[in-house]
């Protein structure tokens, strides 16, 4: 290559590439930079394998939410943690090793906070949080951290072969109802443009504070009321998605073929 014929800082943009190739570094995500793991196409249409290691989400976000392997139970990712909500509601840290067939994460940072009154309901808490956006065509990442009055949550059983498309697994759901819970919800509002990559509207994760006795509850948030919280949102203008070369991503059924999610995000215009 000839240094010479590139401009400074072209030259500058090279030589940092190549330090952060040589570093490892090139594998992480940066602040806000959405982190996505197949579609939701693939998921409903019955792509359940785990194509994306935990390791591997790890070093693209230290928030967020998706599902493990043969689509077993809930993940939640609060605070670089990544936890497992299984079918019986048991929580469990998940190994690096476990591999997710669908995941969304981000290293959060959050750019707003917004004010949300106590007593609101899940459909006044997002009602507020969309007052707040500055634009309806980003994605967003929210973190809401207090206490939570009730919450209707929910985790999925896994799934044998040949794997069914999402909504017979959702048919066996258990939902698990919460009451004066302290904890962590997590989640993003993606637009309305996102087609079969993903669900327009707000889809929430929660994941609660040890109880005395070290167990935590959470799950896929259907429904709920805020006590005490502090919202933040964090405005998400970069993603980065990858289809899973591993698991069975590639044999799914094509764009526009998979069964529509009923009840997976709270939708707004």
């Amino acid at each position: 290559m000839n240094f010479r014929a590139l401009k400074p800082l072209r030259v500058l943009a090279l030589f940092l590439c190549l330090a952060a190739l040589a570093s490892g570094c090139a594998g992480k995500s940066g602040k806000n930079v959405l982190f996505q793991a197949a579609t939701i196409d693939s998921l409903s249409a019955g792509g359940l394998d785990g194509g994306v290691s935990i390791g591997e989400l790890s070093r693209r976000g230290d928030t967020g939410l998706g599902t493990v392997d043969g689509l077993d139970g809930e993940m939640v990712v609060a605070r670089g943690v990544f936890y497992r909500v299984a079918h019986d509601g048991a929580v469990n840290v998940i190994d690096k090793g476990v591999r997710s067939p669908f995941a969304m994460v981000v290293f959060f940072s959050a750019d707003r906070t917004v004010a949300i009154p106590g007593g609101a309901s899940l459909a006044d808490a997002t009602d507020a949080l969309e007052a707040a956006l500055p634009t309806k065509n980003l994605y967003y990442a929210v973190r809401l951290t207090g206490t939570f009055s009730q919450l209707k949550v929910r985790s999925v059983p896994g799934q044998s072969r040949p794997y069914p498309p999402l909504a017979k697994a959702l048919a066996e759901q258990s939902v698990f109802e919460l009451e004066n819970v302290a904890g962590t919800m997590v989640g993003f509002r993606c637009p309305k443009n996102v087609g079969g990559l993903n669900v327009p509207g707000w889809h929430l994760h929660f994941i609660s504070d040890p109880d005395a006795a070290g167990k935590r509850v959470g799950g896929h948030v259907l429904a709920g009321r805020v006590g005490a919280v502090t919202a933040e949102v964090a405005d998400l203008r970069q993603v980065e998605m990858v289809f899973p070369k591993l698991g069975d991503f590639d044999a799914t059924p094509p764009a526009g073929e998979a069964q529509p999610i009923k009840g997976e995000a709270v939708g707004h215009d």
